[in-house]
């Protein structure tokens, strides 16, 4: 296999792992190749996108490597999430957030197990608007970032406490998603409309 294929491959996966990231190990067992190969690699990856002035660099944290933004680049990203024209959020997003909301603390990956569907943007989009946060780390194998909501989300959607949730009538596990999807839906539609109301 040839350097830049396996430097390719290599970020491919770091960007499917988000922020989780994938040790050398991982790395090399997924690709079947060498683990001081798969060190290489991804380290020379890591100098090649430093070199190119690239947006996105890769840090390793905690012995596992994974894609991270410039410091430097933090008041553009503040900007961006908080931009007028992203203000509204995503059927995705307001979905993503429905499960932490009431199934808080939970991983990214039983957040794809109820939503059948990869959430890693809606995650990165919820965070970046102050609406969730880390909560900790699950005690299972890789400990997988615990995501909770802020108290932004609270002041967001005009709650007193997590407790002032509407508790959902459905039965099955699909329906209740809905439900409260689209009861924090109503909840945003109802300030935004109280909001235009007083301008």
């Amino acid at each position: 296999m040839m350097v830049q294929q396996l430097k390719s491959i290599i970020e491919g996966l770091l960007f499917m792992a988000g922020d989780e990231g994938l040790t050398v190990k991982q790395l090399a067992e997924i690709i079947e190749i060498d683990s001081r190969l798969a060190g290489d690699m991804v380290r020379e990856l890591k100098a090649d996108m430093e070199q190119g002035g690239r947006g996105i660099r890769i840090a390793e944290v905690a012995g596992a490597f994974r894609f991270t933004t410039h410091a430097e680049h933090a008041s553009y990203f503040e900007r961006m999430a908080y931009s007028p024209s992203r203000s509204s959020l995503s059927q995705a997003a307001l979905e993503t957030l429905a499960i932490i909301a009431y199934r808080q603390p939970i991983t990214r990956v039983e957040i794809e197990e109820i939503r059948g569907v990869k959430s890693e943007k809606a995650i990165q989009t919820l965070v970046a608007k102050d609406l969730i946060e880390e909560k900790g780390r699950a005690e299972q194998i890789g400990r997988p970032i615990l995501y909770g909501t802020t108290r932004s989300f609270l002041d967001h959607f005009e709650l007193g406490s997590l407790e002032a949730l509407p508790e959902p009538a459905a039965v099955t596990p699909e329906a209740e998603l809905e439900e409260q999807t689209q009861m924090l839906f109503g909840r945003l539609d109802s300030r935004e409309s109280r909001g235009n109301s007083t301008k």
